[in-house]
């Protein structure tokens, strides 16, 4: 079913009832495929006879009378907040609907969509890992993400703070592409330290969720989330991992929806590896670098790999202030003092640069004021 425009009554009716059906609880999607196969489309399911719903399969008295007492006003209300934020919803039967998602088990019916749906239809790898990373993780997060941006894939993770944030920006800011995949709605912003990121991702890339606008995270909702973060990739990189985890989740989806799950090693003596190392002991193959996630995605190899060594690339989007800064921090930390200095501004004035900073992801703040590349 395409997705409708604003002189479309009828379509975005069709659309209306779609979205209030998927709001019906016990309604997923596989019997609102079952209510659109029966009833040519949604509105047609709301408005169909009690007695001919229930005798569906599996549908009861009680699912008869709830899908009969959709609302269309709370499907108009939920595409005029569409509108406003600049966002749509997808169904399955739209031609920009993610190809990779309809093969998964547990498809969904529809997704919104916020920024270049064209994103979806391009090669792509998931990078998933740890909150609470090390700077190894961060390391390897940032070069994955730039090395594979470079190499023209697009890569997925879950909006998160710590790796996933990493690899968004770090793809962003390597002039590549990213798509965000969120566990709540559109305008909503979870974690709120992430805004920047979120209203970049909008702007440059592409965010997108089941949830309609508005809906708050919940537990549920993460394990759906993680499940399109692998469905919207051929391949899954876990950067680091700990022995129960969020990341270890998504490789599990991944696996189950048959795709290459691989894994960066790291020290025994980290728990922030225990996950990685013991999925290479599964059999996963070991990431040593972007040629690795390349290989398992068909393509050709870079010309040069990101873990070469010497002084990490200039982000994009650096005010002169923050340029200046990352130049003084590219060697070595630094004490708040000697920052000043360098930068031969006020105080507040590097502090709030480094704290916008510490948000993107690109500098982490040491005990005593000491500041370093992340």
């Amino acid at each position: 079913m395409a997705n409708p425009g604003p002189d479309k009554n009828g379509d975005r009716d069709r659309l209306a009832a779609l979205l209030g059906l998927a709001e019906v609880p016990g309604i997923g999607a596989a019997r609102i495929r079952m209510l659109v196969g029966a009833f040519g489309d949604p509105l047609a399911a709301v408005r169909a006879p009690r007695a001919a719903l229930e005798r569906l399969p599996g549908f009861t008295g009680a699912g008869a009378r709830a899908v009969r007492a959709v609302s269309l006003e709370r499907g108009r209300a939920i595409l005029q907040e569409l509108d406003r934020l600049g966002a749509r919803v997808l169904t399955e039967g739209d031609p920009e609907f993610p190809p990779l998602l309809r093969e998964i088990p547990d498809a969904p019916f529809t997704v919104f969509v916020w920024g270049d749906a064209a994103l979806l239809a391009r090669p792509a790898a998931a990078i998933v890992g740890s909150r609470d990373h090390s700077s190894y993780g961060a390391e390897v997060a940032r070069g994955l993400a730039s090395g594979l941006a470079r190499a023209g894939v697009v890569v997925v993770s879950g909006m998160a703070r710590g790796i996933d944030a990493l690899a968004h920006s770090a793809a962003l800011d390597a002039g590549g592409a990213s798509v965000g995949v969120l566990g709540n709605g559109f305008g909503v912003v979870y974690p709120a330290a992430n805004r920047a990121l979120y209203d970049r991702m909008a702007a440059a890339g592409c965010l997108v969720t089941e949830f309609p606008p508005g809906e708050r995270p919940h537990a549920g909702a993460f394990p759906r989330r993680n499940r399109l973060i692998s469905g919207l990739a051929m391949v899954t990189v876990v950067v680091e991992a700990r022995a129960q985890s969020g990341a270890l989740n998504t490789a599990d989806r991944a696996l189950d929806q048959g795709r290459g799950v691989l894994a960066v090693p790291g020290p025994i003596t980290s728990p922030t590896s225990v996950g990685c190392n013991r999925l290479i002991q599964q059999g996963a193959k070991p990431v040593l670098g972007v040629a690795d996630v390349l290989e398992e995605l068909g393509l050709p190899e870079p010309a040069a790999s990101p873990f070469a060594g010497g002084s990490p690339a200039t982000p994009r989007d650096l005010s002169p202030l923050e340029q200046t800064l990352w130049a003084a921090l590219a060697g070595e930390a630094r004490h708040i003092d000697a920052l000043v200095a360098a930068a031969g501004a006020d105080v507040g004035a590097v502090l709030t640069a480094l704290t916008d900073m510490e948000l993107r992801g690109l500098v982490s703040q040491r005990p005593g004021m000491v500041f370093a590349v992340a």
